[in-house]
């Protein structure tokens, strides 16, 4: 049985303005969180249905992954109109709704920006491809000639991150660029309409009252000068983050100290009252936010990001790809906090997202096979080793970033035919792996039911037999269960005081595998190993990933097991 605190506790009434220093974010993938109108898909409607859901879950904020117009030839990240709401997810109207239901349970609501590139049906790339060369719109764009004697080769030798050729020609000759799908031509930010054109864009949803934007691809934007050549052995270090012409160019950071200036020409948003706790009391909650996808060679590249003039979170995606081993841990947390500290920014971690195997199934496969899994592992090992490394990644100073349906266990679906497989990489040889609808496929929310509760018909990935036995009606009120789990760890982390923001921890003395660490008034033990393991206790226990026995001031504590504990 887990061991678990139940009482939340209520919500300071104090004005805050950094609030994200210590969020605890939940990012909703709409295509597979709940469907409103039982057409298979997710969609705004069914968001809003369900944020009384993720109020009592305990999560300050909502990450929406796109919804905008777009053909979906990569789920939404190749956007049409960056101002109009896709018809498969609803209208504009729809999400003033959930912008505004979510401000009323006193969560914020983030949204996914995509800077980088747009959809090919983008009105200024159909303009410039029926303009044709020397039209001025191609110019927003990276067209280019090609080379050899007809212009028959691409301008030079970059490949898409899906697999393929960074370029793709056009009947007229010239060639553009795309570093991902050809239905996602890259923009040029060196002009100075693109620039423009996504300051009006931030303005139009901070008007809409959103508290923030996610920036899809933050490091992509600007391109090195010239477009060189890279060649093939330094091209294949891609996927290991290695700075490359086209990512992590300085250029970037002055398009972000813009943004900055724009956003904090906005006041906050008054939040509602939130839990039971709150009173009914409203409160002015401040500060909107930018938050950087930025896949950098360290973590003190990506500082860069978040110092004090540009945005105000970077993913840690150093952290998210350690293996369950608690030396690595250990490492890779104190390079986090030292590297963030310096800029002032908070540390952010994260476990699961719409990218990448969920962790219960990632953990659950040997170390060193990557974030892309075509196996399930160990089902029960998975669990119990995402379980804990949840307690401890909610431990850490700074904000924590959660991916819907991870707080029900869900592993990752690894046997979807190719047929329903709908990754654009999937069919791309030689880029990423493809493998990303296993960690997509829609969340149960009843035991029963033609998508279990994810709408009134089917679901647009087929989930497994048996998925209503992991669902949000199966696991209430167990106190065994993950979801259990989960409330109770945030219940217990906005109650704790020595929880969420801050700068540091103090490690303790543990023997191998085993990391200890205090905070104020707060010390969290966590077993990496596959044997029970015996360490004084520290004071009284909080909550626990699986039962610790505890007797005559020692701990008896289980493998792959997070024990937090008062002292």
């Amino acid at each position: 049985m887990t061991q678990h605190l139940a009482a939340p506790a209520a919500p300071t009434t104090e004005t805050r303005t950094d609030w994200w220093r210590d969020a605890v974010i939940y990012q909703v993938y709409p295509r597979s969180f709940a469907d409103g109108n039982g057409d298979g898909m997710g969609d705004l409607e069914g968001i809003r249905s369900r944020l009384p859901y993720l109020r009592d879950l305990g999560v300050d904020a909502v990450w929406l992954s796109p919804f905008y117009a777009s053909p979906q030839a990569d789920a939404g990240y190749d956007v049409a109109d960056y101002r109009a709401i896709d018809p498969m997810f609803g209208s504009l109207l729809d999400a003033d709704a959930v912008i505004r239901d979510a401000h009323e349970l006193g969560l914020r609501i983030i949204v996914d920006l995509v800077p980088n590139h747009s959809s090919d049906r983008h009105d200024w790339f159909r303009r410039a491809l029926s303009e044709g060369p020397g039209s001025p719109l191609r110019e927003r764009y990276h067209f280019r000639p090609g080379k050899g004697v007809d212009g028959e080769l691409p301008p030079n030798d970059w490949e898409s991150i899906f697999g393929g050729p960074a370029w793709t020609r056009v009947p007229d000759g010239e060639w553009y660029l795309h570093l991902f799908a050809p239905e996602q031509p890259d923009f040029n930010w060196e002009h100075p309409a693109v620039q423009d054109e996504f300051r009006s864009i931030l303005r139009f949803w901070l008007d809409m009252g959103v508290d923030g934007f996610r920036v899809d691809v933050a490091h992509g934007l600007v391109k090195q000068a010239g477009l060189p050549d890279i060649g093939r052995h330094d091209q294949l270090k891609l996927l290991g983050n290695d700075t490359m012409p086209f990512f992590d160019q300085d250029g970037v950071h002055e398009i972000y100290r813009s943004w900055r200036r724009v956003l904090e020409e906005y006041a906050g948003n008054e939040l509602g009252p939130g839990g039971p706790s709150s009173e009914g009391r409203r409160r002015e909650t401040g500060g909107r936010i930018l938050v950087a996808e930025a896949w950098t060679p360290t973590v003190e590249r990506a500082a860069q990001y978040v110092r004090p003039d540009e945005m105000h979170q970077a993913f840690n995606f150093q952290y998210l790809g350690t293996s369950w081993d608690a030396a690595e841990l250990r490492e890779v947390i104190d390079v986090s906090l030292a590297a963030m500290d310096p800029v002032g920014a908070p540390a952010t971690w994260v476990l699961s997202n719409h990218d990448v195997t969920r962790h219960a199934t990632r953990l659950a496969n040997p170390p060193g096979l990557g974030t892309q899994l075509r196996t399930p592992g160990d089902r029960k090992l998975g669990l119990r080793r995402a379980r804990a490394a949840t307690l401890l990644m909610l431990a850490l100073p700074g904000s924590a970033y959660l991916y819907q349906g991870e707080e029900l266990g869900l592993p990752d679906v690894t046997d979807l035919p190719d047929e329903v497989r709908q990754d654009p990489s999937f069919l791309r040889a030689e880029g990423q792996d493809g493998f990303r609808d296993g960690c997509r496929v829609p969340i149960p929310w009843t035991t029963e039911g033609s998508s279990y509760g994810f709408g009134t018909g089917g679901s647009w990935l087929p989930q497994p037999e048996g998925w209503g036995e992991l669902s949000v009606q199966a696991q209430t009120g167990d106190p065994g269960s993950t979801l259990e789990l989960y409330r109770s760890a945030l219940a217990v982390r906005r109650a704790e005081p020595g929880l969420g923001a801050g700068g540091a921890v103090e490690w303790l003395d543990a023997p191998d595998g085993v990391l200890a660490f205090a905070r104020e008034g707060f010390v969290c033990t966590v077993n990496t190993t596959a044997e029970t393991v015996r360490i004084p206790a520290p004071g009284r226990v909080l909550l626990g990933s699986e039962e610790a026995e505890v007797s005559d001031g020692t701990v008896h504590l289980p493998a792959d097991t997070t024990v937090w504990w008062a002292v």
